[in-house]
């Protein structure tokens, strides 16, 4: 087969469709022919050098996939060959074919384009684990979420309106008609309005990191919950452990990809419980900014590096 290598550590020009071995599924996994993978930023932190894959996956980048079921390892029931499915992955979407766990495995939904099913799994995991499992988000809460334009972002503006929260998102001018027309009750221009004198939350979900912390804490409501899925903006921050005491708060940094094969199970398993049946009512649906071949990666990691994009970015195989 073949699949997106990372030639050496750099920008996107570092990315090659090459040909590499065949995989074949284990113990409690399914073989999938890749129709389309999802990026993300983990992908390009990959490609970088900053983000090695865990021990047990592909070195080739890519966290999500849509496809056909084409073999079935050991041990495996519940599925069959030719099913339309979506998977998380630990890596080695970027390719032709890739093993995924089974209980990693998700059907499509019926509303959802085959291609477009790539953009779910990772958003919908995080999105999921963060709002409803940690930070339990209840109806009528305040939710901000930053990067409200990013495939997360996106995401979470939906899944917020449907657990019954007020959604507000900090964004770019230009991406809030779409975010207003998503679902979201407010929007904030990030790049000329301070935003912790503009809102109070009762959860907020960050993928700024440091930069973010002390305005993010300001923001919280007594028993606010600030959940950090992201560094983009850098690695520290200054925290006022006064106000966090005073509002009785909490602050959780959470990533995904380095859980345990179980942990994944479980969250996988209320995403499908819990958010697919919104997906299949149509109260829910990938939003998707582009479809860009696989073999032209490097444009595709592009576009997620310019911030330009509004919803997934996904790379279409075969």
């Amino acid at each position: 087969m073949h699949a997106i290598t990372i030639e050496r550590p750099g920008g996107p020009e570092v990315l090659r469709w090459t040909e590499v071995a065949d995989p074949a599924p284990g113990d409690g996994e399914v073989l999938i022919e890749v129709a389309a993978a999802g990026v993300n930023r983990a992908d390009a932190l990959q490609r970088q050098g900053n983000y090695p894959p865990p021990k047990d996956a592909p070195p080739y980048p890519g966290l999500e996939v849509s496809g056909r079921v084409r073999e079935l390892g050991p041990g495996v029931h519940g599925w069959h060959v030719g099913q339309e499915v979506c998977a998380l992955l630990g890596g080695g979407g970027y390719a032709e074919l890739v093993v995924a766990p089974a209980a990693q495995v998700l059907p499509v939904p019926q509303k959802v384009d085959l291609v477009d099913a790539a953009g779910l799994p990772e958003v919908a995991a995080t999105v999921f684990s963060n709002l409803v499992d940690l930070a339990r988000l209840k109806p009528g809460e305040t939710l901000l979420v930053h990067g409200g334009g990013s495939g997360i972002g996106t995401f979470a503006v939906q899944l917020g309106k449907a657990l019954g929260a007020e959604v507000v998102v900090t964004a770019r001018a230009a991406k809030h008609e779409r975010l207003l027309k998503l679902g979201a009750d407010r929007a904030i221009d990030y790049t000329s309005v301070d935003f912790a004198k503009e809102v109070q939350a009762d959860v907020v979900l960050d993928i700024m990191g440091g930069p973010y912390l002390k305005q993010n804490v300001d923001v919280l409501k007594v028993g606010g919950r600030l959940v950090v899925i992201g560094l983009q903006g850098g690695r520290r921050g200054e925290l006022d452990m006064g106000q966090l005491l005073t509002k009785r708060a909490l602050v959780a940094g959470t990533t995904l990809r380095g859980r345990s094969a179980a942990e994944k199970a479980a969250i996988v398993r209320g995403v499908r419980e819990e958010v697919w049946p919104l997906l299949d009512e149509g109260m829910i649906r990938p939003v998707i900014d582009s479809r860009t071949p696989v073999t032209e990666a490097a444009e595709a990691h592009r576009l997620l590096e310019s911030n330009e994009h509004f919803g997934k970015v996904l790379l279409t195989v075969g």
